[in-house]
């Protein structure tokens, strides 16, 4: 690979592994046997049947699921679920409570709104700019399913536990920390992942989806807005996007066999969080935006003294390899995004520059 390559921070698209990249770059002439590149192979052929069914069984295995739990890649991303989830999950004598915890659960709350959805939010840190992990919730006992957040990209904050929903089922945007760390997948209902942050590159979405969800689908829905369509053909109901998906493939073959599982990666992730979380904790330069106890381990959210000086720190930073790190539009600031594929290596570098940016600007 180019030896000038970025430490790249961005928050998606973002870092994809060195190893997945020269995998791809070998393939895209000819993919395999089949003396095409993998950007024109079929999606009905057996050749593009061998990724999709691969990525799934890999997933499954990395989460611990079986048989009652379906792998489907759709369209749209996460935003479309956002949709999706109310139209498939909610009918007239049901209901939902969603959490807020941000932007993103800020999105999915006005799709259920817009289809005059039954719903609650059941609890909402927005009292202090989302900034933190509500603690205290007020739960529908009869709910069809709790929505939440998991992990939240602009303000840097991540449920470190999981709500006690009791028998509800969870359902959860999980874009941004997929597979960072294990989970406990009876919990949940269903999860969607828009690949770009964490598992691979724009242009699809995974879901993950239980069959006692499926079940609750009223008939009469537009077909590819049924996720029942999807788990009947494979994913495979039109055209998918067959690059994305055989990225995502050589992503979870990466976590698998070169990391190791999820418990492992669960390790680099904490040690590469404590190096740069360390670092503001030991500043008075550096502050981070989320409180101690919900801050991310994806997404590090910190502002400089002013933002002259955070202008000058990206830019710098920039020349000196460090891409990627000026925060969301919305918010401003400075934002480290440190995904799977983010390597140690980087962080520790990212941390030199902060030290001495830090002496020089005192």
């Amino acid at each position: 690979m180019d030896v000038n390559r970025i430490c790249n921070f961005n928050a998606g698209p973002a870092a994809l592994p060195e190893p997945v990249l020269q995998e791809l770059q070998a393939n895209i002439l000819s993919f395999q046997t089949c003396c095409m590149s993998i950007l024109e192979i079929s999606h009905r052929s057996s050749d593009f049947d061998a990724v999709i069914n691969d990525a799934v069984a890999r997933t499954k295995r990395l989460l611990g699921i079986g048989e009652d739990y379906h792998v489907l890649f759709l369209q749209g991303g996460a935003s479309l679920q956002f949709a999706m989830i109310p139209m498939n999950f909610l009918t007239e004598d049901r209901k939902a409570d969603y959490i807020n915890t941000g932007t993103w659960s800020t999105k999915a709350i006005k799709e259920a709104e817009i289809q005059k959805k039954n719903f609650t939010v059941a609890a909402s840190s927005e009292d202090r700019n989302f900034a933190y992990i509500p603690k205290n919730f007020s739960f529908t006992p009869d709910a069809t399913y709790v929505h939440i957040t998991s992990n939240n990209t602009i303000k840097g904050t991540q449920w470190a536990k999981l709500p006690d929903t009791g028998s509800v089922p969870l359902v959860a945007d999980m874009s941004s920390d997929f597979m960072c760390r294990p989970i406990d997948m009876s919990r949940f209902g269903m999860i969607y992942v828009g690949a770009q942050k964490n598992i691979g590159p724009a242009g699809v979405c995974m879901v993950v989806v239980r069959d006692d969800m499926l079940k609750l689908i009223p008939d009469g829905l537009p077909t590819m807005l049924d996720y029942r369509t999807h788990v009947e053909k494979n994913s495979m109901y039109n055209t998918p996007p067959c690059f994305a998906i055989y990225t995502v493939q050589l992503v979870l073959k990466w976590l698998e066999e070169t990391i190791g599982g999820l418990g492992e990666m669960e390790k680099i992730n904490l040690k590469k969080a404590d190096t740069l979380y360390s670092a503001f904790d030991e500043s008075n330069f550096y502050n981070g935006t989320a409180d101690r106890d919900s801050r991310s381990l994806m997404n590090v959210t910190f502002r400089l003294p002013d933002e002259d000086l955070e202008k000058r720190f990206i830019a710098e930073a920039a020349q000196n390899g460090l891409g990627g790190l000026k925060g969301h539009r919305s918010v401003g600031g400075c934002r480290a995004s440190i995904y799977n594929a983010t390597t140690v290596e980087s962080v520790e570098k990212l941390v030199s520059f902060m030290k001495d940016f830090e002496k020089k600007n005192q």
